[in-house]
C-alpha cells in the first residue's frame, strides 16, 4: 500500500515538473513507467493551473484596485493573465504547436513534414500560427473577465483541466508517428498506456469538473451543473477527435509536438465553448 502512495505521489509531482514551472523541490528518475503513471494527474495539472489563473484575474477585477484607481481594463488584465498562462507551461504546449504548424503547413512528404518538426528553428508558419492562437486567447479572455466573479474564478480552470485530460486521450489511442525512428522524442516515453490510465484520469477529471461547478456556486448534480460538465466533455472530445484524425492523417500518428498543438487548440476552443455555456 505505501509503495502504491509513493508511486503516486512520485507521479503527480512528475506531472506538475513535466507540464508546468512551477517549483517542484523534488529530484525524480524519470522512466517510461514514471512518464505513464503521471498522465493520471494530467486534470489535477490543468485544474491548479487554471485556479491561479482566475484567483490573478480576481486580484485584477478586484474591488480593492478598482476603488484605489487602479483597474486596468479588460484588454490589458487580459493580456496580464494570458502572460501569467504561458509563464506558467513555460511556453511547452505553444512551442508544440509552431513545430507542428511548420511541419503540417509546409505541404511536404510526411517524412519531411516530422523532420521540419524536429528542427529547433521556428519557421513563418509556426510564428503565425502562435500569433493567431494567442490573438483569440486574448480576445475570449476579455468575455471571461465580464462574467460573474464566481463563474470566471472557477469554470475557466475546467479550460485547462479538459484540455490536458484530452492530451492522454489522444496518447493511448493514436499511434507514435516516429516509430522506428532511431531518435525517439518525448512523446514515446508515454507509450504503452493501459485502459486503467484512462479510466483513472477520467474519473479525476469528472471529480474535479463537479467541485468546480460546486465552488462556483452550483449544485454538484443541478441541471446546469450537468450541462457545464457535459459541454466540457463533449466538446473537448468532438473537438479533440477532428483535430487528432486531421493531425494523424498527415503524419502518419501523433507525436509530442502535436500534443501540445492539441492542447492550445483545445484551450481556444473550450473559452469559446464553456463561455457560451456559462455566461
Amino acid at each position: 500500500m505505501l509503495d502504491l502512495v509513493v508511486k503516486g505521489l512520485a507521479g503527480c509531482a512528475a506531472a506538475f515538473q513535466f507540464l508546468t514551472r512551477l517549483p517542484i523541490p523534488v529530484k525524480l528518475d524519470y522512466t517510461d513507467s514514471l512518464f505513464r503513471r503521471s498522465v493520471i494527474f494530467y486534470p489535477l495539472v490543468g485544474t491548479v493551473l487554471g485556479l491561479l489563473i482566475s484567483f490573478a484575474g480576481g486580484l485584477l477585477q478586484g474591488d480593492l484596485l478598482l476603488a484605489a484607481g487602479l483597474g486596468l481594463g479588460s484588454s490589458v488584465n487580459a493580456a496580464l493573465l494570458l502572460l501569467l498562462w504561458v509563464s506558467l507551461t513555460g511556453a511547452l504546449h505553444l512551442d508544440g504547436l509552431m513545430d507542428t504548424a511548420d511541419g503540417i503547413l509546409s505541404h511536404r512528404p510526411r517524412e519531411q513534414m516530422l523532420e521540419i518538426m524536429k528542427d529547433s528553428r521556428v519557421g513563418a508558419m509556426g510564428v503565425i500560427a502562435c500569433l493567431l492562437l494567442l490573438l483569440v486567447k486574448w480576445t475570449l479572455l476579455q468575455q471571461w473577465l465580464t462574467l460573474p466573479h464566481h463563474t470566471f474564478m472557477f469554470m475557466l480552470p475546467l479550460v485547462l483541466l479538459w484540455s490536458r485530460w484530452y492530451m492522454v486521450v489522444a496518447i493511448a489511442n493514436w499511434p507514435y508517428a516516429r516509430q522506428g525512428q532511431t531518435s525517439r522524442g518525448i512523446g514515446s516515453f508515454f507509450r504503452g498506456l493501459s485502459v486503467k490510465h484512462l479510466i483513472f484520469h477520467t474519473l479525476l477529471a469528472l471529480l474535479l469538473s463537479f467541485a468546480l461547478v460546486w465552488l462556483s456556486g452550483g449544485g454538484i448534480l443541478s441541471l446546469d451543473g450537468l450541462l457545464i460538465v457535459s459541454a466540457a466533455a463533449i466538446g473537448t472530445v468532438l473537438s479533440g477527435v477532428l483535430i487528432s484524425i486531421y493531425l494523424s492523417r498527415k503524419l502518419g500518428g501523433l507525436t509530442g509536438d502535436t500534443y501540445g498543438a492539441m492542447n492550445e487548440l483545445l484551450e481556444a476552443a473550450l473559452l469559446l465553448i464553456l463561455y457560451i455555456t456559462v455566461r
